[in-house]
This record gives C-alpha cells, sequence and structure tokens, in this order.
C-alpha cells in the first residue's frame, strides 16, 4: 500500500465542483485523471476500482470538504493492469483527461471501449491477445419471421469495413453466429426508445451472451443519408462504393454510418483514400452458437487453470502474436470447403514428417518475429521513430533464413504446397524490401544497436560527423576515468565497478552493494541512489563530462531529427507489404503450432480423410478428447464413434453419472471442429463428414442472474437447436427436461429427439437419463442406442446393511446397447454422503422400483380390448370374494387364502393381459 502514489490536489474544493458538474455519464464508461506520474478515479468509480483492483476499501480517501469526494490513485503499473481487466474482462469503456496546466482545465484526450484500442494501444504494451472487433448492427422494423439483419465491422487497427446483410429467424442465430466467427468485443445497438423493443432486447441478449460489450446509439446514428458520401472518401478505389449495391444493403449501411461516427474515422483526415471495403458472406464458415462456444470449450474461461484446458490453450503453441490472435480466428472460422481443408492439411503434415523443419522453423525464425500488424499501425499512425524502422529491417533481413530452410524440404509431395503458400510470397516480399534494407544499411548506424542507441551513421552527414568525433573523444575520457577511479578504490573495473548511462543520473558509477562502503567518507565522491543492483556515484570530472555529453547527445539528435523523418517517411510506404508479410507469417505460425500439438500428444494425432458435405460418415477409430487427455493423472479411455447414414444419425447414450457421457459427446465436436480448421485429430483413424454447424444443449447454464431460469435457458438453447439446424448439422445435447416434472420433460425429451429424427435428419448425440427414451429405436432405423459400461461387483457383507454392499466401476468404455440401472446413489456414497441418507435413499429407490417394476423388460402393455374385459372380470371376482368374507365372517389369514383360491380357479382371469400387468406391481 505504502507505494501508492498520494493525490496531490492543490485546490481540492475546486476540483470536487468541477467534478460534480461534469455531464452524466454512460454507467459502463471509468473516467480517469492521468496526473503526469500517476492517474486518479472519483465518485463511483474509485469505489468501483477499490473494490475490483485493489480489493479493498482502506485506499479510498475523502477530497474536499465535507461530505468529500471519494478519490483513488493508481501507479503507472496498476492502472495498465486496470485497463486490461476493465476493457478485456468487464467490457467497461474507459476515458482518460488530461490537464493542459491551467486552473481546471480537464479534456478527454483518450478513449477506449472493448473494441476500439487505438488510443491506448501503448499503454496495453502490445498485449492485445485477439484482434478487437467493433461491430454495429441494424435490423428491419418488421417484426415477420424472418428479419433483415444489416451488421457493418471493423478490426479498429486494420482500414478494412467489412458489411453482411442477411436473413434471420424470430432467434437471430445467423446474428449469434456472425459475432463468434468475428470474435466481436464490442457491439453498437440503436438505443433511445430500444428499451421497449423486444427485438433489439434479443440482440442484447445474444451480444452479452456472446461476451460482447453493448454501446447504445442514438436510433439518428443509424441513419443514412451521409454514408453515400462518406464512405468513397474512405475507400481506397472511389468506384468500390459505387459498385457495392447500397440500395440493397440498406441495414448494412445504416451500420455503417453508425460506426463510422462511432469511431470518429472522418475526423481523421489520414483515413480517407485508406480503407478498404469487403462484403463477409456468413455461409463460408461452420457456423457455432454460444452454448457450442461453451460446451467445446473453444476459448479460455475465468476460471480455467491450465493452460490446456480449452481447445485454443492447447494449441496455442504459436510463436509470433499475429499467430496467436490468427488461431483464434481460425477456431470460430472453421473451414466449409474440403478442398481448402485438405490444403491446410498437408501443410500441416509437411511439418509433421519433417522435424527438423518445424524445430528450426518455430526455435529459429519464427521466435523473432515482432507483432508486425502492431508495427505497420504505428506507421500508419505516424507514431514509428528509428527504433520501429530497425525492427522492420531486422525482420526483413531474417527472411533469407525462411526461404532457406523452406527450400531445403526435399520431399516433392510438400515442395510445391509449402511453395505455393509460403516459399514464393516471402521470396516476393524480400525483393521488394530490397530497398528499405539498402536505406537502414546507409543511414541508421547498426555498431550502435548494441547499446540500445538508434541513431543516424555520423558519416551520413558533416555536422553529425563533427559531434560524434567530439563524442567518441568523451567516451574516451570517461573510460580513462573509469580506470583512474578503479585503481584509486583498488576495484575490478570489469567485475565490481562499472560506468553505466542512468535513465535518470546520466553516465555514472555503479559498485556492488557489497564493495559500497569503499567510497563512504571519501568527499571527491558523491552518491547519487542506492537500487537493488548497487550504489550509482559519480566524480566532478565525470559529472562534467556527463553534462558535456549530453548536450552534444542533445545537439547530435535535433541534427537527425529532420533525416530520421525522411527515413520514417520512406519506410511507411511499405506498410502495405508489411501487412502481407504478417499475414504469411502468421498462417505459418499456426500451421507449424498444429504440427507441434499433432506430434507431442500423449499419442500422436492422425489425418483425418474429409467428406465434402452432405455426403459420407464420421467413424472415428480410438477416439479421444484432446483437452482431457492433457490434464494431470488421467490415463484416457479410447472410443470408438460411428455415425453412419440411416443407420446412426441419432445416437443415444445412456449410463451412470460421472460415466463419461458428456466427454464422449463433447469428444466428438470437438474432433469435427479441429479437423475442420485443418488440424491433425486425436484419433488413430478418422474419416468426417463436413458439418455447417455444431449446435449444442449442454448442462444447466444457469442464468438466474440476468433472471432466465434453468428450465428457461435450457428450452431457449433447444429452440434455438430446432430452428438453425439443417440436414448436414451435428446437434449434441447433454441431458435435457431437467429443469421440469419428470413427465413433462421426458414428454419434452421424446418430441424434441422425434423432432431431430425425422424434420430435420442432423447427425445427433444425446446424453440423457431418461432410459425410456432408448424405445426410440423400435420406431426409427437411424436410432441407435450406446451405453457407458460401469462393472458392479458384490463387497464385503457390512454389519449394519441389509445386503451386500456393491462396488460398481466406472470403465469409461462406450457400448451398444441400452443401459439397465441408474448409479446415482453410488456417486453419492463416492462424494461421502452420510450413510443413514445413503441408506434411507436406498430404501426409497427399491420402493419406487417396485412400483415401476412394469417398465421392466418383459412388460407388455394390454390392449384396450383386454383391460375392458380384465377390468369386468376383476370386479367379478370381487364381489364374490366380498360377499364369501361377510356370510362366513372370516379371519385376516382366512381373506387372503380365500383370494388366493378365487384367483387361482379363475382361468379367463388368469390369462388376461391387462390382470398380468397388476400382478407384476
Amino acid at each position: 500500500m505504502a507505494s501508492r502514489p498520494e493525490l496531490k490536489e492543490e485546490d481540492e474544493s475546486s476540483f470536487c465542483k468541477f467534478f460534480r458538474n461534469l455531464p452524466e455519464k454512460n454507467g459502463d464508461t471509468m473516467r480517469i485523471f492521468d496526473r503526469g506520474d500517476y492517474y486518479s478515479a472519483h465518485g463511483e468509480d474509485a469505489k468501483f476500482i477499490a473494490a475490483t483492483v485493489y480489493r479493498t476499501t482502506a485506499v479510498l480517501r475523502k477530497l474536499g470538504r465535507e461530505p468529500g469526494l471519494e478519490s483513488v490513485t493508481m501507479t503507472v503499473m496498476v492502472f495498465r493492469n486496470f485497463l486490461r481487466e476493465a476493457l478485456f474482462r468487464l467490457g467497461k469503456r474507459v476515458e482518460i483527461w488530461q490537464s493542459s496546466g491551467k486552473r481546471m482545465d480537464w479534456k478527454v484526450t483518450k478513449q477506449a471501449s472493448p473494441g476500439n484500442l487505438q488510443d491506448i494501444e501503448d499503454e496495453l504494451g502490445g498485449q492485445i491477445e485477439n484482434a478487437p472487433i467493433i461491430l454495429a448492427v441494424k435490423i428491419s422494423a418488421k417484426a415477420s419471421e424472418a428479419r433483415t439483419v444489416g451488421v457493418c465491422f471493423a478490426d479498429a487497427s486494420v482500414r478494412e469495413l467489412g458489411v453482411s446483410e442477411f436473413l434471420d429467424n424470430d432467434l437471430y442465430s445467423n446474428f449469434e453466429s456472425l459475432l463468434i466467427q468475428l470474435g466481436v468485443k464490442e457491439c453498437l445497438i440503436q438505443g433511445d426508445t430500444a428499451k421497449k423493443d423486444v427485438e433489439l432486447n434479443k440482440l442484447r441478449t445474444i451480444a452479452d451472451n456472446c461476451g460482447c460489450a453493448v454501446a447504445e446509439r442514438a436510433v439518428g446514428d443509424f441513419g443514412t443519408k451521409d454514408i453515400e458520401q462518406d464512405l468513397p472518401r474512405l475507400l481506397k478505389d472511389e468506384r468500390a462504393a459505387g459498385s457495392l449495391p447500397l440500395t440493397d444493403l440498406k441495414q448494412a449501411m445504416g451500420a455503417a454510418a453508425a460506426l463510422i461516427k462511432y469511431l470518429g474515422v472522418m475526423s481523421d483526415s489520414s483515413n480517407f483514400g485508406q480503407y478498404q471495403l469487403y462484403q463477409h458472406d456468413l455461409s463460408q464458415y461452420m457456423k457455432l452458437d454460444a452454448a457450442a462456444l461453451k460446451a467445446l470449450n473453444l476459448m479460455p474461461g475465468p476460471r480455467d487453470g491450465a493452460k490446456t484446458m480449452s481447445l485454443y490453450g492447447l494449441l496455442n503453441h504459436c510463436k509470433t502474436p499475429t499467430g496467436s490472435r490468427l488461431l483464434a480466428q481460425w477456431l470460430k472460422q472453421p473451414l466449409m470447403n474440403a478442398t481448402e481443408i485438405e490444403r491446410r492439411q498437408q501443410l500441416v503434415e509437411a511439418f509433421v514428417n519433417d522435424t527438423e523443419l518445424r524445430q528450426t522453423m518455430q526455435e529459429e525464425h519464427l521466435r523473432s518475429i515482432p507483432d508486425l500488424y502492431r508495427l505497420a499501425k504505428k506507421f500508419q499512425r505516424k507514431a514509428a521513430n528509428l527504433e520501429d524502422v530497425v525492427r522492420a529491417y531486422q525482420v526483413v533481413i531474417r527472411l533469407p533464413g525462411f526461404l532457406d530452410t523452406l527450400e531445403s524440404v526435399m520431399d516433392e509431395q510438400y515442395k510445391d504446397p509449402l511453395e505455393a503458400e509460403y516459399t514464393s510470397k516471402i521470396r516476393d516480399y524480400s525483393k521488394a524490401f530490397a530497398n528499405l534494407v539498402q536505406m537502414v544499411e546507409t543511414t541508421v548506424d547498426l555498431d550502435a544497436l548494441d547499446s540500445h542507441e538508434f541513431i543516424i551513421k555520423p558519416e551520413f552527414d558533416e555536422s553529425l560527423r563533427t559531434i560524434r568525433k567530439r563524442l567518441d573523444k568523451l567516451r574516451r575520457d570517461m573510460d580513462s576515468e573509469h580506470n583512474k577511479v578503479g585503481r584509486d578504490l583498488n576495484q575490478d573495473t570489469e567485475k565490481k565497478l562499472f560506468l553505466e548511462n542512468h535513465k535518470v543520473h546520466g553516465w555514472c558509477f555503479r559498485l556492488t552493494r557489497n564493495e559500497a562502503s569503499c567510497i563512504r567518507n571519501k568527499k571527491q565522491y558523491q552518491e547519487c541512489s542506492t537500487q537493488k543492483n548497487g550504489v550509482y556515484f559519480t566524480t566532478s570530472t565525470l559529472q562534467q563530462m556527463r553534462r558535456e555529453f549530453d548536450q552534444l547527445s542533445e545537439n547530435y539528435n535535433r541534427t537527425q531529427s529532420g533525416l530520421v523523418n525522411e527515413v520514417v517517411v520512406v519506410a511507411s510506404s511499405y506498410i502495405p507489404v508489411i501487412e502481407k508479410l504478417a499475414a504469411v507469417l502468421a498462417h505459418l505460425d499456426v500451421i507449424v503450432a498444429f504440427a507441434h500439438v499433432s506430434v507431442h500428444a500423449p499419442t500422436s494425432y492422425t489425418r483425418p480423410t474429409m467428406h465434402p458435405r452432405g455426403t459420407g460418415n464420421t467413424i472415428l477409430k480410438e477416439a479421444r478428447h484432446p483437452c482431457m487427455e492433457m490434464q494431470d493423472d488421467i490415463s484416457f479411455i479410447t472410443n470408438d464413434v460411428s455415425l453412419v447414414r440411416k443407420e446412426s444419425e441419432f445416437v443415444i447414450i445412456t449410463g451412470p453419472n460421472m460415466g463419461g457421457k458428456s466427454t464422449y459427446i463433447r469428444q466428438i465436436g470437438v474432433i469435427a471442429l479441429m479437423a475442420q480448421i485443418g488440424c491433425f485429430v486425436p484419433c488413430s483413424e478418422a474419416e468426417l463428414t463436413i458439418f455447417d454447424c455444431i449446435l449444442a444443449r449442454v448442462g444447466a447454464s444457469d442464468s438466474q442472474i440476468k433472471g432466465v431460469s434453468t428450465f428457461m435457458a435450457e428450452m431457449l438453447e433447444t429452440a434455438n437447436i430446432l430452428k438453425s439446424a439443417t440436414k448436414e448439422s451435428l446437434i449434441i445435447i447433454d441431458e435435457l427436461g431437467r429443469g421440469t416434472s419428470t413427465y413433462d420433460g421426458f414428454g419434452l425429451a421424446w418430441a424434441i429427439s422425434e423432432h431431430i429424427v425425422k424434420e430435420i435428419g442432423a447427425f445427433a448425440l444425446f446424453a440423457t437419463h431418461f432410459h425410456e427414451l432408448t424405445a426410440l429405436v423400435d420406431t426409427y432405423p437411424q436410432v441407435q442406442n450406446l451405453h457407458v459400461v460401469a462393472h458392479i461387483s458384490e463387497g464385503a457383507q457390512e454389519d449394519d446393511a441389509p445386503k451386500k454392499k456393491r462396488e460398481v466401476t466406472l470403465l469409461y468404455k462406450v457400448d451398444p446397447g441400452v443401459c439397465d440401472q441408474s448409479f446415482g446413489i453410488h456417486v453419492a456414497e463416492l462424494v461421502r454422503f452420510p450413510q443413514k441418507v445413503i441408506n434411507m435413499a436406498k430404501r426409497k429407490a427399491d420402493e419406487l422400483e417396485d412400483f415401476s417394476g412394469k417398465h421392466e423388460e418383459g412388460y407388455v402393455q394390454a390392449s384396450k380390448e383386454e383391460v375392458e374385459e380384465g377390468s369386468k372380470l376383476l370386479k367379478q371376482m370381487l364381489v364374490k370374494w366380498k360377499a364369501d368374507v361377510e356370510s362366513q365372517g372370516l379371519t385376516k389369514k382366512q381373506q387372503v387364502e380365500r383370494m388366493k383360491e378365487l384367483v387361482k380357479g379363475n382361468q379367463a382371469l388368469m390369462s388376461n393381459g391387462f390382470f398380468k400387468g397388476i400382478q407384476a406391481l
């Protein structure tokens, strides 16, 4: 707590008055005040930061007179951590206010939101895992069954605008898929009267479920009157705006107007003529809904411990930031074209089979590539300096190494694909950069890089040469002083006494802390500061040299600044090539990461055979869950999967809790997705059909915080499946109907299953505890029953137990057929429920089992005629029995005996189907 800065406010009451008079802000916006070497927040924002960042209210202090303004301060480091937390995890917006130095002259100088990080990229230090996509959406006002949805989206760091317009159902399934495909971080929706609009509320809920921050904008922002003038000014090719059939994309153009206004693109003239516009085709990628994203553990969750808990964490062996971002994009955009998938697979195979190629690429080449998109963005924003030019140069001079490694591949079947995807492109870019390399080598002092100096060569300019000579002489004089002090103090100038250029004190000496006592009480040595790595001190001679050195360095920088600007301007002209190179190296990085994971898994992955859409079956041999098998202390049991048209399209899996049903059905979804992004899969053999979407309904998925019950959430997810699925989809249902009564739940589960089998015809996997569902197999040949196996052995007799104790061993093996019993009580035993509760549960279960024995094997449902006939015979017999009891005055025991005689003597009753059913009770 001691390291927190103190709030220095000369005129506290004036600031409090100024702060309280600020216009009201959106509830999601945080106002932060930049005070030079630290930051402050006030009011509700201060309380929020105290709770989320510091996790204590002790950091709050009151500013001004009673009641006082709650205030909190943050160091630069704490502020940067707060930014990441607020923008990436909490979906907040941030305004940063700065003062010009005049009294209460505070203005907003930087603004950031989850989808627009341009202003604060430097504060985030490049720690942006995924490209922040921001999207605006506009829908047609008609509440018909098919709604028209128009969107415009952008990655604020790349000058591109994407548009799409499509029809959607009343659950907006396509809109949800689009948000996931693009990895949208922020969504702009019409505000004002929208709070009462049911349709816009649906969009809001979907965006929220997909982890997007929602920003409400005025309805007027979505008007299209300005867009026809604005777009041509922004686009590289003015004709491109005219070539887009604007009249057909009215909703998308309205969304584009809102997005352009929100990003303030038109206010920066450097954007004019720089943007590209493209149309996004929703159907080119597999669709995923939010439930599938969670069910398949695609992206890391807040509670994930191990990196390998998510598919992204498992596959992310990328060495470059651009590669990691592309991987996240690919995971949400699985391919639908068999040829494209096989092209990726062949590239992965090249790196799987050639260990040296893979390792050289990862350890020698890719590891040294910086974030090229971020670098290009700095040149774009005219924020680049000589260091950035040198970083671009250092990437370019590494390209021949990439080429040598790729050209060394001898295997003919891989040489051509590698040449087409990487070698030829890198060769072209390397040639395009030839002049940049020449310019840097001619103008930049590359020898000075060793001491982290980025300067123009002194030979390049006469006045620079003069200053450099004087600087070099000064450095020699400093070295002489260094040796002289070393002799005087009797300290080794190589190991104990150092001459360093400190960022605060400039050129000075440093002694290790153990040796520092030798300068105490010696007037000729003045201490500067004591730090962890030693004591800094100087002499009057060195101080004089340092002052002269600083002055000469300043002159050097001033003299070279014009030349530096010229160099940076020339380097900026290479932005398009840098971006193209970034795309190729990111692609290479992801492919090599796929190969790395495929080889280093506990059992190597295999290349799957892909069937075009709508054809072929999905057959997996010895399939495993890629994330599960990586967890500690797990020996994964493999299982085969067979989804065959007309034979096993709809698979019902029954069996005990914790027996592996969920893992089995989810791993099929994960493997299908891995195959469609071009990765190898965790099986010994695999053939898969291409799915157009994976739809999931998994777990309780409670949303009580948002006012949605377990059952309601379950029904919403299922409704989405029924409206979105096609014959080419993969449906995963893990439990259904448990949020309501057993009878209603079973009825719904049966009806939904029958609808999927009869009407949709998609491949589906349904894990359930409703054993009665397995009867579907009698009606539909395309239904198959599977069960997870449990081994039951009779244990030793226990004194207080009426029966021998059953030992249940879960084998995690999936076999054909139905599981004929449940093991819920066994699970309760595993988690050590009190024995009394276990015994009571067993008694009640036995009673219910006796009562419901009619559901057991061998029971045949009586016909209507048999029920009527049996009821008549039974009534006649009971009338006879009652007359005998009353006339003969029989005891209770005699009454029972008489009943047995009458039943046995009545052959018609004994052979009646209805009466047999009653006997089974």
